[in-house]
């Protein structure tokens, strides 16, 4: 085992044994669990991408024979592995790759760049760092090369669907024509010594400011995080599942890669432009699939009725659902509902059992009947009562219990009985006997109007509830005389209505007119953070710069 002293918060040791005796945590690392499954499923397509499809034995013996590749080039497990990779096939077949070598993928977006990448690869001790070659637009093979100057435990330059004489180690290389049972042999050994508690991969926070926090994920866990997601969504052999947001990301990884896989079923993987993604979709008769806010535009699509034709289950996840969204799925007989989830572990998802005012107005419960979770007073351990907003705090068998080398940080993200503290504003409801959670916003995104709080995501919520309006964000703009008014930022289905519009659909809900806002800014599209976020402190900027322009 790595010897993390003083980096890793570890879970305590009973903990480990009450999920390990309860059948939770397994006790293989990732790589061998998934060789397990595809042994079970050789000839069944594991991964369908537009430049092609790998069955279970293929991806497998492909991944082993890169394993091999990486422990010649030198790489021994533990090595932390920086990875800049879109979604290609290449980015499956690295992934277990690997984890077949016992490496620590640190998975970071292909949008990062130095500010982001120099800490974090110098604060895990990254001695790799594996990007993809792209023919047109930002040259990630130069940026890492760059990055390793003066890197002080940087050695190697991984590259990805490189052409030849490209700088850099490519993997298609790596992986050569070694003798599948000689490299199958070295696998077995490799993953036979990975103690399945150690630090399977690094992801990274989604915060909106300075460098993202490192989130450890072990081996046991993580993979018990994806079986939990594929059993709440009743995933089995036959699901196909289509994933279009980033794959090298905690819900691509989860969600997408290893949730179908644990469950043998096959992934589709597209792109995050609707265009390319949705004929995939269709030709591959995909029945789940997770959207995201930035792709709630797929109901006006027009390959919409295709894409849909074999789907069964639609999840959607970003803030603020709207009808108009949810409708469209439900109306094609496809069960509809929602998610909510964090690097950090803690995942909440639509049961085939909630009732349909569930799925439409909460994020539904949580994934496994061993999470854990209260409603406290934001900045204390007093815990509300059902029905009440406050801060969303959470433990159990898939949620870190610290991040990774950042002791001041977790004296205030955990709570003393180590519950971490999402930042998140809930309320519990009970709808069909269930204990759903509704998103109520996070914390401080508050908007102080003489004195009166407004809360944006109640204003927002309700503004999203007009059928022309498919994005919604409020934020605070500067006035002298009552310190702030709220500003809505809007996306337009059609014509964008006028101010007397707004204010008659808010009348209507009988939203208290000082929480209305006074300015609209319609917008094509609202601004998200590098991992997918809205972008509200972009929003804020740009308000203040507007209302602070100097008139010519």
């Amino acid at each position: 085992m790595i010897d993390w002293a003083g980096r890793l918060t570890p879970f305590p040791a009973d903990v480990v044994e009450r999920y390990r005796s309860a059948g939770l945590w397994g006790t293989r690392p990732i790589g061998a669990e998934f060789h397990e499954i595809a042994v079970g499923r050789a000839q069944h397509p594991a991964v369908v991408a537009e430049e092609g499809s790998l069955t279970y034995s293929e991806l497998d013996e492909a991944t082993d024979r890169l394993a091999v590749g990486l422990a010649d080039l030198g790489l021994v497990p533990g090595d932390r592995v920086v990875v800049q990779l879109t979604n290609r096939l290449h980015s499956v077949v690295a992934w277990y790759g690997m984890l077949k070598a016992g490496l620590v993928p640190v998975c970071t977006l292909a949008a990062h760049r130095a500010h982001e990448i120099g800490s974090i690869s110098r604060k895990v001790g990254a001695v790799a760092h594996l990007v993809e070659s792209s023919p047109s637009g930002f040259d990630l093979v130069a940026f890492a090369l760059d990055q390793r100057a003066g890197h002080p435990t940087m050695r190697h330059v991984l590259t990805a669907g490189a052409p030849a004489g490209a700088s850099g180690t490519p993997i298609e290389r790596l992986a050569g024509e070694s003798d599948p049972a000689l490299a199958r042999e070295r696998v077995a050994a490799i993953q036979a010594a990975i103690d399945p508690d150690e630090i399977a991969c690094f992801q990274l926070s989604g915060g909106t400011t300075g460098a993202p926090k490192i989130i450890p994920r072990l081996h046991a866990e993580y993979w018990y995080n994806a079986r939990a997601f594929a059993e709440v969504g009743g995933w089995d052999e036959s699901t196909r599942t289509a994933h279009l947001i980033p794959i090298i990301h905690n819900a691509g990884i989860t969600c997408g890669l290893h949730a179908v896989h644990s469950v043998g079923g096959t992934l589709v993987l597209g792109t995050a432009v609707l265009d390319q993604a949705l004929p995939l979709v269709a030709r591959e008769k995909t029945t789940d699939v997770l959207i995201g806010h930035g792709h709630y535009n797929i109901v006006d699509h027009p390959l919409f009725d295709d894409a849909t034709a074999s789907m069964r289950r639609v999840l959607l996840s970003g803030a603020k659902v709207p009808v108009r969204v949810f409708e469209p799925f439900e109306s094609r007989g496809i069960l509809v509902g929602q998610m909510f989830g964090m690097g950090e572990g803690f995942f909440a998802t639509s049961t085939a059992a909630s009732t349909r005012e569930a799925r439409l107005t909460t994020v539904g419960v949580p994934n496994s009947p061993y999470d854990e979770f209260r409603v406290l007073e934001p900045g204390t351990e007093q815990e509300l009562p059902d029905g009440t907003v406050g801060e969303l705090v959470t433990r159990g068998p898939y949620t870190i219990r610290g991040y990774f080398d950042a002791p001041d940080i977790n004296a205030t993200a955990f709570t003393s009985d180590g519950f971490y503290r999402t930042g998140d504003l809930v309320a519990v409801r009970t709808l069909g006997g269930e204990r759903s959670l509704v998103v109520e916003g996070r914390l401080k995104d508050l908007i102080s109007r003489g004195g009166e709080k407004i809360s944006a995501e109640e204003v927002e919520n309700l503004l999203l509830r007009h059928p022309r309006i498919v994005a919604a964000a409020l934020v605070a703009m500067p006035d002298e005389r009552l310190g702030e008014r709220a500003c809505a930022y809007l996306v337009a289905a059609g014509e964008p209505l006028t101010m007397q519009e707004v204010q008659e659909h808010l009348n209507a809900l009988s939203l208290a007119k000082f929480k209305w806002p006074e300015r609209l800014e319609w917008v094509p599209e609202m601004p998200k953070t590098p991992v997918g976020k809205l972008d509200k402190k972009f929003l804020h900027r740009d308000i203040v710069a507007k209302m602070t322009e100097v008139p010519r």
